[in-house]
């Protein structure tokens, strides 16, 4: 009797180390496979994507899109057309795949804000790009234009910001106010025509409608800001682009960067070389 139950006890110790190999092992094949997973990455034309927006970068584990001004990047109350969902039809279709298609939001702009966007399109791609989001691995560089221009040409605005949850309006604060969140940038003028400043912004921070608050704070409001500009707005489509995106590859670690710059055929970028004043400064 001793025997027999020594033999089942063996056996399903024996079971059990096995069942842990096993998952061993498959822990590691999934983890080669995303390491060493080919990167198909190319520059898209909208046109030929036909998905409704500009591709500007995809591989196994990411997307990398222009961002149409006024369109919501994530689905909200207002059930308009969103980005996520754009892209998750875009996937279905380009690669036929049956059921529901994962798409990560891994950052935001603001609905009337155009330009680069990375999404993930792996629950582990995303969690890595979110972390790295976090800890400060983006670096995230916008352009507007600004109604004046500045004293100084490059400065840096700190200040804290508070939201009103009943308006959706975005104020400046201070440090001891309930809600109040530390908010900085730093500001560069590029070029002057007029009493019109293109500017380059790069966001230390990430707060809501933070560049239109912080700039409408210094009396110089964003072209089209009619929200937080006041008498000194410009009437028109708000001027304010993510051009620049740069972050570390979830899976590679290889450092990227995409830029793309505003509609060169639309006011008031027109009024601007753009490319070349950004290559000058």
């Amino acid at each position: 009797m001793t025997e027999i139950t020594e033999a089942k006890k063996a056996q399903a110790e024996k079971k059990v180390w096995e069942a842990a190999e096993i998952k061993k092992a498959q822990k590691a094949a999934e983890s080669e496979r995303e390491t060493e997973a080919p990167l198909s990455g190319a520059k898209f034309d909208s046109k030929a994507s036909d998905a409704g927006f500009e591709i500007l970068y995809e591989d196994n584990h990411i997307l990398v899109v222009l961002k149409p001004q006024m369109t919501a990047c994530c689905p909200d109350d207002s059930k308009d057309d969103n980005l996520l969902d754009m892209i998750k039809a875009y996937l279905k279709k380009a690669y036929n795949k049956p059921g529901n298609v994962y798409a990560g939001l891994v950052h935001r702009l603001d609905r009337p804000t155009g330009g680069v966007m990375v999404y993930a399109k792996t629950s582990k791609a995303a969690a890595r790009l979110t972390q790295g989001l976090q800890s400060g691995d983006f670096e995230k560089r916008y352009l507007t234009v600004l109604c004046g221009a500045p004293e100084t040409e490059r400065g840096t605005l700190a200040n804290y910001l508070r939201k009103n949850t009943v308006n959706n309006m975005v104020y400046i604060c201070t440090q001891t106010e309930e809600g109040a969140k530390f908010a900085s940038l730093d500001y560069k003028v590029l070029e002057v025509k007029g009493k019109y400043a293109l500017t380059e912004i790069r966001l230390h921070t990430g707060r809501t409608h933070q560049i239109r608050v912080q700039m409408a704070g210094i009396s110089h409001p964003v072209y089209g800001d009619m929200r937080y500009g006041g008498a000194l707005a410009q009437k028109g489509k708000l001027a304010l682009w993510a051009y620049s995106l740069s972050f570390s590859h979830p899976v590679t670690k290889e450092r990227l960067r995409f830029m793309a710059y505003p509609p060169e055929d639309e006011t008031p970028w027109k009024a601007f070389d753009v490319a070349a004043a950004v290559e000058i400064k």
